[in-house]
Parts: structure tokens; C-alpha cells; sequence
């Protein structure tokens, strides 16, 4: 367990990987985050109306006129068609999926899944596709999990293995990654907030030539002796193998 505890402690670095992706990667989350963050605040409000995921859209789009949400309203109602409520369940199963397969560097497939789960929860509601999306994740990553165990204590050689501690920590940065999709979008603006006031630490200048560190002093015990005026010294090898040539 502490082992494992460990190397969990690497979570806190996923919010490091999922604010460096690309640009045109930011550009895309930041709209979904905001989209999904608002979606799940208005699912703890206390005034009891069903807040659906296309009712963020048709907010702003009804501003624009009447006509504007439309198409909205034709999307909405056939996702709420009883008739698809078999699509939408395995929509949320893909979900789940989805954000297993996110990754430091694979962090598009966790936008996809809240798209994909907000399209099931439209039909189904919040609760029963959120649930849904959440067991398949969990369940995947404990039956790779439960596969990895056969294969504890081995060393990856020839091919690639499932090791229980590595499943484990992928895991955990798939679910964290996912979770801080609703995040992203304040967290972000917080940050391009605070980055003039922040105070950063002194580049090194690459115009300054590169001193090298002074050597510590070796061992005084290590030297050679020297010997003092008067005092005779023992012949060396080299010295003696000199004299007795000579001889």
C-alpha cells in the first residue's frame, strides 16, 4: 500500500500535463469545460427544475431570437425518444471508456467522453449516465487490475506486460484527467489572472559562459608524502628496478 501511495503522490503533476497540450488543444477544451462545469453546478441547485446539457446552449443561443434553438429543440427530442434509451446506455459505457483511454499525451479522449455522456445524460438524465460512465471506468481499470496480477514482481524484457502498480496509477491519471475537464475552464482563466503578479525564478543567461563548479579538495591521506629536508626516502619500484638494471 505504500508503494502505491507513492507513486500516487504523481497525481498532482496531471494538472501540470493537462494545461501544457497544445494550443489549438486548449482552444477546444476550454469551451467543453465550461460547458460541463456548468452543466454539473446546475445539478446541485436546490430549485428543483432538470437542468439538461443542450439547456446551457439554448440560454445563450435564445438571445439571438426564437428561431436561433430550433435545432436544439429537434436534437432534444429524439435523444428523450424512449425508443433510444438502449443507444444512449451503451453511449455512456463508451463513455466510461473513453476516459480510461486518456493519457498525459492522449487527453482529447477525455473531452470526448463528457460530449459523449452529455448526449446520453440528455435522454437519460444526469444521475444514470454519469453512474453509468463512472462504473465502466472503474470496472475496466479493476479487471486490467485483477489481469496485471499474474505478472507481479516480473520484469518487462521482450514485450510489453500488465505490472498491477503501473494499471493502478493509469488509472488514476485517466480518472483524474477526466475529472478535471470541468476544471479546466476556471482554472485557466485563474491562472492567465494571476500570471502578471506571479514572480518567477531567474533564467540562466545563455550569453555568460558556463563556469564549471570548483572541485572539492581530494583526500589529504591520498596524497603521496612528501619527505622533509633531512629525512631519508624509501626507494620506489621504478627507482629500484632503475638500479638494479644499472648494476
Amino acid at each position: 500500500m505504500a508503494v502505491v501511495w507513492s507513486r500516487w503522490r504523481e497525481l498532482p503533476g496531471a494538472w501540470a500535463a493537462a494545461v501544457t497540450r497544445p494550443r489549438w488543444q486548449l482552444v477546444l477544451a476550454f469551451p467543453i469545460s465550461l460547458w460541463v462545469l456548468v452543466w454539473v453546478g446546475a445539478q446541485f441547485t436546490t430549485t428543483g427544475a432538470v437542468f439538461t446539457p443542450l439547456d446551457a446552449p439554448r440560454a445563450v443561443l435564445a438571445r439571438f431570437g426564437p428561431g436561433a434553438t430550433g435545432w436544439l429543440d429537434v436534437v432534444s427530442s429524439w435523444l428523450r425518444d424512449p425508443a433510444h434509451t438502449g443507444v444512449l446506455t451503451a453511449a455512456a459505457w463508451a463513455a466510461g471508456l473513453l476516459w480510461a483511454a486518456t493519457s498525459e499525451r492522449a487527453q482529447l479522449p477525455a473531452l470526448a467522453g463528457w460530449l459523449v455522456v452529455m448526449a446520453a445524460a440528455e435522454g437519460l438524465g444526469y444521475q444514470p449516465a454519469v453512474s453509468r460512465a463512472v462504473g465502466v471506468l472503474a470496472g475496466f481499470i479493476a479487471l486490467l487490475a485483477l489481469c496485471a496480477l499474474p505478472n507481479r514482481g516480473k520484469l518487462v524484457d521482450r514485450r510489453p506486460r500488465l505490472l498491477p502498480l503501473d494499471v493502478l496509477t493509469a488509472g488514476a491519471v485517466a480518472a483524474a484527467l477526466s475529472g478535471m475537464v470541468p476544471l479546466l475552464a476556471p482554472g485557466l482563466a485563474l491562472t492567465r489572472l494571476l500570471r502578471p503578479y506571479l514572480t518567477r525564478p531567474a533564467r540562466p543567461d545563455p550569453s555568460r559562459p558556463n563556469i564549471p563548479a570548483a572541485r572539492p579538495p581530494t583526500d589529504l591521506r591520498a596524497r603521496p608524502s612528501v619527505p622533509r629536508a633531512g629525512e631519508m626516502r624509501s626507494p620506489s619500484r621504478n627507482e629500484s628496478a632503475v638500479a638494479d638494471v644499472s648494476e
